[in-house]
């Protein structure tokens, strides 16, 4: 008789979970996983950037020692994008999630000043170790693009599910705990080409004041 109790329980609660699980009651949290999951990816990412940028640094410094002012700013914004601690509760927290990208961007735009330098030095830019860094960082930046792409999509996902039914119904009741989480957008910074100035002479005359015209001899 217990056996028999026992076997229609598990029957029934097995019976519950797939009802739930067909109503979409855990969808929510599995998206939720998923973004979580995703934005993992784009922190591994970002992470192999910084690791690359010390020794990258350190090679242009080799061969550029007087670019000081771009190889101090490379190490400032790499800090700037390393230090803070950005964590899963960062994808909830639109303010947090605006500064961690503000910070990455700061750092694309100076990186692209160091890269530019390497037009200005030949050695440098044969260099094997050079270019072998700058290979790495190349095939990071697209990482980092990948791993936004899809960061985007699950967040997409996810959003919609708290939105639409059923998911808003089991947002608005047993999974209030759950928040919209933010997206990447692209940053107008970030779309804008670095500018590089090599001329380091002495600043261009300012132009000449525009002379008045002589006055016209009046007629008789």
């Amino acid at each position: 008789m217990n056996f028999s109790r026992k076997i229609i329980g598990l029957v029934a609660a097995l019976g519950v979970a797939f009802s739930l699980a067909g109503c979409g009651y855990n969808t929510i949290p599995t998206q939720d996983q998923e973004v979580k999951a995703q934005w993992a990816n784009v922190q591994a990412a970002y992470q192999r950037r910084a690791d690359l940028i010390p020794n990258l640094v350190n090679t242009v410094q080799g061969y550029a020692n007087q670019e000081k002012s771009v190889l101090v700013a490379v190490t400032q914004a790499r800090a700037s994008a390393t230090q803070p601690k950005f964590d899963a509760s960062t994808i909830t927290d639109p303010q947090k999630f605006a500064d961690f990208q503000q910070a990455q961007d700061k750092l694309s735009g100076v990186l692209g000043r160091l890269m530019a330098i390497s037009e200005q030095y030949p050695d440098l830019k044969s260099n094997t170790n050079f270019l072998a860094l700058q290979s790495q960082l190349e095939g990071t930046e697209n990482r980092i693009e990948i791993a936004r792409r899809d960061y985007n999509a699950a967040v997409q996902a996810y959003n919609t599910t708290l939105v639409t039914l059923p998911g808003s119904l089991w947002a608005g009741t047993v999974h209030k705990g759950y928040k919209p989480a933010t997206m990447f957008a692209a940053s107008a910074a970030a779309q804008t080409a670095p500018v590089v100035n090599f001329n380091t002479g002495a600043p261009a005359p300012a132009p000449e004041a525009a002379q008045p015209a002589p006055a016209q001899p009046s007629s008789p």
